[in-house]
């Protein structure tokens, strides 16, 4: 984290005054920070991570309210303080770069500085568990319907637009008719004239006000797009591992499905809607110029409504399943795209073939069921239109027979019918749009609510600096759709800076002892404590800034080497990159290339040998120089040089670091000072490496030593 970061430290400064101290870490993980620092944008997020709500007001010094202090001011240069208090002359402000300690600075001074911008925070009101929260929420604390009540301002001004729209609608018929019933009988150019500019002005207005309604709906749909899109992403980045989905294809079409939640809501004929409720200022219209000629209109609108609810079940049932269907041929494509290399040597195109076929197939099928449905609504509202039309000029003559309606009411009627009808066609158009976004809703709302591992509620404990103390307690975990425990009934602690190697067979239990050190899981029974706090208490992601995790597995990003290496850590500077790539013997590897750290990476490190990818890994855990090193193979599919290496590096930079090891490499054990071996999910030896390693050797400790 950039030590200059002057708004991160403003709000550090706040919180301890409120009584809620944190960390920088703590308050910035996961943020989508710009330089590493925290901008404006993204300051109510983090403060909202420690139980304070803020909002930014642009106002002049002179119009602060000061019972709403202490507030943070922006100031050039990038710099904030807080303001504490002032009164005319001076002000009493706190200045990060001068540390904690308040000062005294006049107020033309702090007026110079100051860009006009204040952000005032106070803390949320904190429940306990004597005032329960209710199962259901508001409308305003909903991930979906908040975002549309932050944006109420933009759809108030759609529905006054919309009024008045529908209102200089009926301006044209009435044109109409007056010309028709009173302008040609009697020649009067002069009227004809001014209801002409009258009508022109309308005419104007209306096209006013429909580009302004569009351009308020264009803006609150973006709004919410923006809010919406960093809302999910931050819910799945934040997801517990074991709430994590099965398929990694089937759960990015879902979240891909919020792209049609978002065109539902800036769909253009999301007006038709808007325009509902005003078609009956139509038919009152009607009735007022010819009552009995209403009633086609009315009887039309029965029939539609009819038809469309006898095909909403329908809709819905062959909506669910092109959904179901369409995630499940884009987990295949997924799963196709990332195992390809292993399809090609296994000769099994045909296989996934043959499942993409199948589940296009079946797609295609219920997607043409889908269509014809939506768009018989579609014919059902055309045909209904048209005899409203026809019914309505019959009507109409008859009433012209009768002395009871002048031509002019008589087409002035048409129009307004023709009018009133016309929003019917736009729903029937989104109610194919409405299931679709109505299934999307559905299945980001479970994603929504499946658990995180940052309960917003939680008062953490914040350990800035760890010791290195791990703690088994009768631990036990069991995967999410196993029932065979991962480890069963575990117990050992390791001091700061003990170097301990994790021995056992395949499927034993070492990775999964790393991935509970870490937080990654939480286990089924017992507790894991790191310096004596349990683990479930800590700030997950403050810890995991003092800890180097090499996984199994190493996981490369598309960009350049030196993103790689930096990925958690964006601030390092070049000597911590240098370093960490000697660390882990890529020197050579960078040097020969022409690029050198810019070198570029693709997907997954596709192009790399696992011994490269495993020695990017390490450079990543030791970038920043962490007090805890969690090691899965630290030597994996290294050439025996290179593992020399590494084990030398890690014996040297270990001194006074806690480090775990998972392996099956002897030559790891070089630099250990305790073997515990588990077999079977449970510990069947613990003790100094060389009784240990002798044990194993004389098989006298079971099946792990095979």
């Amino acid at each position: 984290m950039s030590k200059s970061d002057s708004l991160l430290d403003c709000l550090l400064i706040l919180g301890t005054i409120h009584g809620q101290v944190t960390t920088r870490e703590a308050l910035t993980a996961g943020l989508p920070l710009k330089n590493a620092r925290l901008d404006p944008d993204l300051f109510s997020r983090a403060a909202n991570r420690i139980g304070l709500t803020s909002k930014i007001h642009k106002k002049p010094l002179s119009h602060v309210n000061p019972s709403l202090l202490p507030a943070v001011l922006l100031l050039a240069d990038d710099k904030a303080c807080v303001l504490l208090g002032f009164n005319k002359n001076s002000a009493s402000v706190v200045f990060p770069e001068l540390g904690d300690a308040a000062v005294e600075i006049s107020v033309e001074e702090l007026e110079q500085r100051y860009l006009g911008r204040v952000i005032f925070a106070r803390p949320r009101f904190r429940f306990d568990q004597r005032s329960p929260k209710k199962k259901h929420k508001r409308a305003n604390d909903h991930w979906f319907w908040g975002s549309f009540r932050a944006s109420y301002t933009l759809y108030r001004d759609v529905l006054i637009a919309a009024f008045f729209i529908n209102l200089m609608a009926i301006a044209l018929p009435l044109f109409t008719m007056n010309v028709y019933d009173r302008v040609i009988p009697n020649s009067a150019v002069e009227t004809l004239w001014v209801l002409a500019i009258g009508v022109g002005i309308v005419v104007v207005a209306d096209a006013i006000l429909r580009t302004i309604r569009a351009y308020y709906l264009d803006l609150a749909s973006k709004r919410i797009d923006i809010r919406l899109s960093a809302e999910i992403m931050e819910r799945v980045l934040g997801l517990r591992m074991e709430s994590r989905p099965a398929s990694a294809g089937s759960f990015a079409a879902n979240l891909r499905s919020f792209e049609t939640i978002r065109d539902f809501i800036t769909s253009a004929t999301i007006t038709a809607v808007i325009d509902l409720p005003f078609t009956l200022i139509f038919i009152a219209l009607i009735f007022w110029i010819a009552g009995p000629m209403a009633l086609p209109a009315l009887l039309g609108m029965v029939l539609i409504a009819f038809y469309a609810l006898t095909t909403q079940s329908k809709l819905q049932e062959l909506t669910e399943t092109t959904y179901r269907a369409s995630a499940l041929r884009n987990a295949t494509l997924i799963e196709s795209l990332v195992g390809l290399d292993t399809v090609k040597a296994m000769a099994a195109e045909g296989i996934m073939q043959r499942r993409w076929e199948h589940s296009a197939t079946f797609l295609a099928r219920v997607s043409i069921r889908l269509r014809l449905l939506a768009s018989s609504n579609l014919n059902v509202v055309s045909w209904v239109q048209q005899w409203v039309t026809i019914s309505v000029i019959i009507a109409g003559v008859y009433l012209i027979r009768a002395g009871d309606l002048s031509m002019g009411g008589l087409i002035a009627a048409t129009m307004l019918s023709s009018r009133a009808m016309a929003p019917f066609g736009g729903i029937a158009g989104l109610l194919t749009q409405y299931h679709h976004a109505r299934t999307a809703f559905s299945s980001l709302n479970e994603v929504m609510e499946t658990p995180v591992e940052r309960d917003p509620d939680a008062r953490l404990v914040h350990r800035q600096k760890l010791k290195g103390k791990i703690e088994f307690r009768n631990v036990s975990l069991t995967y999410p759709g196993s029932d065979i425990p991962a480890l069963k009934n575990l117990s050992f602690t390791i001091e700061p800076g003990e170097h301990v190697a994790f021995l056992g067979r395949v499927g034993s239990g070492k990775s999964s002892v790393q991935r509970l050190a870490i937080g990654l899981y939480q286990p089924t029974e017992g507790a894991v404590l790191v310096d004596g706090i349990d683990l479930r208490q800590l700030d997950l992601a403050e810890l995991r800034q003092q800890v180097g995790f090499v996984a199994q597995d190493i996981t490369l990003f598309y960009g350049s080497l030196r993103e790689n290496i930096v990925l958690a850590h964006p601030q390092a500077e070049d000597p911590d990159v240098i370093r960490a790539a000697q660390f882990a013997n890529l020197g050579e590897f960078v040097n020969s290339h022409p690029k050198g750290f810019d070198m570029t990476i693709g997907e997954r490190g596709d192009s790399l040998s696992g011994g490269q990818r495993k020695a990017i890994g390490l450079a990543r855990a030791v970038i920043h120089d962490p007090q805890v090193l969690l090691l899965d193979e630290p030597t994996g599919s290294m050439d025996h040089s290179t593992e020399n290496w590494v084990n030398d590096k890690i014996q040297a930079y270990g001194e006074g670091k806690t480090i775990l090891v998972a392996t099956h490499r002897t030559s790891v054990l070089s630099w250990v000072d305790r073997i515990i071996v588990i077999d079977n999910a449970q510990v069947v030896a613990d003790g100094p490496r060389d009784s240990v390693a002798r044990a194993l050797k004389e098989g006298r400790i079971g099946k792990a030593s095979r």
